[in-house]
């Protein structure tokens, strides 16, 4: 009971951060507001995965999914400009930051935002429910369960010497996620924690590259920078491999190969 109890104090303070967010980004004030809505609604959905909650968070869930599928394409054109910027390609920024602002204008009728505050406004009262009938008492656990199951799939994958990045990022991700959305079910030493950070990171600035050179070759205001995106695409796979490695070392000996 006290774990679901927590859950649903976890969820109404996500709640407030998509208020806030939502509410600066109508303003059209705050450059990281976007950014910030998203980053919840990611929270969230970590925070309901290992629950497996069923009917209960499918609502929210799908809500919070959509969210995300509707705001990528802006979140990666704001990133793009700013990348733009840095290198003094001011008129190809400019572009992409008014698409950018037409969007905030009309993030007010945004029906994914509406979609996932009235889910969220809907969620508690169903959980609180189920926690009233029981069907949630042995909910600590079976998540305990799930955490330490997510965490030997990225190991597994991180050993795998044909590894997929693409998907080891998103497994590192889910792990990193969970970790903070629930520290004590399975904690990790700091030195791993810090390692996971880290990988994400690295795997991130190589997807973003990966991403941008693709776009250079259908946007010709993005060419000027091909060449030096694919080396830098290539400088961030190295570091990225060399922390894969770290990070199966000291996950193994975190959790132990079976």
């Amino acid at each position: 009971m006290a774990f679901a109890a927590s859950v649903i104090r976890t969820v109404s303070g996500l709640e407030v951060e998509v208020m806030h967010a939502y509410a600066r980004i109508v303003e059209g004030t705050d450059p990281e507001a976007l950014h910030d809505l998203r980053v919840a609604a990611r929270r969230l959905r970590s925070l309901l995965k290992p629950l497996r909650l069923g009917a209960l968070a499918e609502d929210l869930d799908r809500a919070a999914k959509a969210l995300g599928q509707a705001t990528n394409p802006i979140r990666d054109m704001e990133v793009m400009a700013a990348e733009l910027e840095r290198h003094g390609l001011l008129i190809p920024a400019s572009l992409r930051r008014q698409a950018v602002l037409r969007w905030y204008r009309q993030a007010g009728s945004s029906p994914q935002i509406k979609d996932l505050l009235d889910a969220l406004d809907a969620w508690p009262d169903g959980v609180r429910r189920a926690m009233t009938e029981g069907r949630l008492d042995d909910l600590e656990a079976e998540a305990s369960k799930r955490i330490r199951r997510q965490l030997r799939k990225l190991l597994a994958a991180l050993d795998d010497p044909g590894h997929d990045l693409h998907d080891i990022r998103l497994l590192v991700k889910r792990a990193r996620y969970s970790q903070e959305a629930y520290p004590d079910l399975c904690p990790l030493p700091g030195k791993v924690l810090d390692t996971l950070k880290t990988l994400q990171t690295m795997l991130g600035d190589w997807h973003d590259h990966q991403q941008w050179c693709l776009r250079a070759e259908e946007q010709a205001d993005l060419r000027p920078l091909s060449a030096e995106w694919r080396r830098s695409e290539a400088a961030a796979l190295e570091r990225a491999e060399e922390s894969v490695r770290r990070l199966a070392r000291l996950l193994g000996k975190a959790i132990g190969r079976t």
